[in-house]
């Protein structure tokens, strides 16, 4: 019974040791109270390192054991060549993702490398850093195209390495700009439009009317001359005669007009972006008819849709640099017009419908300027002059007496726009350095009103001021002055 024991403790080391061979390494069978083994990672992503890789380049890896067995999961994206037993040589040979993994004797896991093929970027980073050596911009690849991320100074960088890097990649589209604008500028543009409309109209005519005899036959006289050079007649000055039974009209009229337009907007807006602005008003003009079949005969109604007119503005602008702005400007004038009007009859409405047009004067530029400097857009000078002359034929051309059977009619019109743009690179301001337009205003007591006609009055003279007591008292007049 002695001797039987020894034999049989051999005879199970020797069952225990051939498990152990013929097991594979991630597999092993372990008693866990049901019989189910157990399965154990040797090698994932989870203990893996990332590595970028260039197409063409590549990374010497030192390991801290010896190895002796490699798997590479695509070979035609990375590929890793063991120099040393404990030194690699990973080359990246296409753009695509892949990993690597290396083991010891013992099956273990030594290391483990995530391998990110991407375009060789090193020749646009040395671009970038020489033209914008200021500037913290990063770039970085992303499968077939690049993403750029950090911090440009101005909008003017970014595209620039936009620019770049599109130039590199070959397509705009495969470039992801994510730069952001260190404290983006604000742009305040200042603009005048002044415009100026002469108007000159003179009308001068004769008509006729009467009867007289001739031997035994009696001739009427009947001449009325319009004025179609304006369409119609203005009020004039009407002179009669009446010599024999005939009556003589001298009808004159001599109009001169002026009229001014002034605007001067102020608009602030991001570098970049674009603002609008508008100083008039809207019209109504017919779009469609509406009519309701059901009543006979059908009632209908027009639709009606609104069209701006005034001073319109609508400017963007774009910072380069530390004083010079990219500013694309459109600037316009219009003003409502009988000239070319329409009137619309419409079906079952008790009356017609006058559709004015509409008198536009337009400018679009987009120049570099510094800011505080202005530019003018002037030279938009328009003269139309109009003369016509009706009367009788044949009589009319009397050398004397033709000017009975004729009237003449002259229009003058000349306008001449001019538009100053001024941008200011701006920054934010405290409330108290801002003035509103009813600073200062106080309504006046009734008395004040009644007896004296004021419209408000000067307050404060009384107050006590804060600080120290002038020297002196003051002369000067302050709060609001209504002119």
């Amino acid at each position: 019974m002695l001797r039987q024991k020894p034999i049989r403790a051999g005879l199970l080391a020797v069952l225990l040791a051939t498990a152990a061979l013929t097991s594979p390494a991630p597999l092993r069978a372990a008693d866990t109270g049901a019989g189910v083994p157990v399965i154990q990672v040797a090698a994932s992503e989870a203990t893996s390192r990332f590595v970028p890789l260039g197409i063409g380049k590549s990374v010497a890896i030192d390991l801290p054991a010896d190895i002796k067995d490699v798997l590479v999961a695509d070979p035609t994206i990375a590929n890793a060549v063991v120099r040393t037993s404990r030194r690699v040589y990973m080359i990246g040979v296409k753009i695509g993702q892949t990993n690597i993994f290396f083991f010891d004797a013992a099956g273990r896991q030594i290391a483990g490398f995530d391998i990110a093929v991407t375009r060789d970027l090193n020749g646009l980073r040395a671009a970038l850093k020489q033209s914008m050596p200021e500037a913290d911009i990063r770039i970085e690849g992303v499968g077939e195209g690049v993403m750029l991320t950090g911090s440009a100074s101005s909008a003017a960088e970014s595209q620039q390495a936009f620019d770049l890097a599109s130039r590199l990649v070959g397509d705009s589209t495969r470039v992801v700009n994510g730069i952001t604008i260190r404290g983006r500028d604000q742009v305040m543009l200042k603009v005048t439009v002044a415009e100026v409309r002469r108007d000159v109209i003179k009308q001068l005519g004769i008509d006729v009317s009467g009867s007289f005899n001739y031997g035994g036959n009696t001739i009427n006289l009947n001449t009325q001359n319009p004025f179609s050079a304006t369409g119609q007649t203005l009020s004039n000055t009407n002179l009669a005669g009446i010599s024999k039974n005939v009556t003589a009209t001298l009808r004159a009229m001599d109009r001169a007009g002026v009229l001014r337009t002034l605007a001067e907007p102020n608009l602030t807006a991001i570098s970049g972006e674009t603002a609008s602005f508008v100083a008039g008003g809207e019209f109504p003009i017919p779009s469609g008819l509406s009519c309701d079949t059901t009543k006979s005969p059908p009632v209908c109604q027009p639709q009606i849709e609104f069209k701006k007119f005034g001073v319109g503005l609508v400017f963007t602008p774009v910072v380069l640099s530390e004083g010079r702005i990219s500013l694309k400007v459109m600037t316009e004038v219009s003003d409502l017009s009988t000239d070319n009007s329409m009137t619309l009859t419409v079906p079952g409405a008790s009356s017609a419908l006058t559709v004015p047009s509409i008198s536009t004067r337009r400018a679009e530029t987009t120049v570099e300027i510094p800011s505080g400097g202005s530019l003018a857009l002037a030279g938009m000078i328009q003269e139309k002059t109009k003369q016509q002359i009706n009367g009788v034929p044949g009589l009319m051309q009397l050398p004397i007496l033709g000017s009975l059977f004729k009237s003449r009619d002259y229009v003058n019109n000349q306008t001449e726009l001019v538009v100053i743009v001024t941008p200011y690179v701006v920054r934010a301001v405290a409330q108290k350095q801002l003035s509103r337009p009813d600073d200062g205003f106080a309504d006046p007591s009734d008395p004040s009103t009644v007896l004296l006609g004021r419209l408000n009055r000067i307050y404060g003279g009384n107050e006590p001021q804060p600080g120290p007591a002038p020297a002196g008292p003051s002369q000067s007049k302050y709060g609001f002055i209504l002119d």
